[in-house]
């Protein structure tokens, strides 16, 4: 299991749409085997333009197979229109302690 946190700073006046956003894309991916185990949207206290989606995916593969979709291509371009600069993400594994 990895998990992957996604930086994103949205553009004034576009908050809501993102939000609306992130649900329909969260719906779509918990229904196809897309390897999406859960996902959680953030928004930061002191700006609330800027917003952390955390996701939780099955494994690496899983979360490259996204990133290499149509969807995943057609929602980047989608974001140039919402987004101010280019979002950024860490991808991370959990330890067994």
């Amino acid at each position: 299991m990895i998990n992957v946190g996604f930086y994103y700073k949205v553009k004034k006046g576009h908050e809501k749409e993102f939000e609306e956003k992130f649900s329909e894309v969260l719906k779509l991916l918990k229904s196809s085997e897309s390897g999406l185990l859960d996902a959680k949207l953030y928004k930061a206290v002191d700006d609330p333009s800027e917003y952390l989606i955390y996701t939780v995916w099955k494994d690496l593969d899983s979360f490259r197979k996204f990133t290499t979709s149509n969807a995943y291509r057609s929602t980047v371009e989608y974001g140039r229109t919402i987004l101010e600069g280019r979002p950024s993400h860490k991808v991370l594994q959990e330890l067994n302690a």
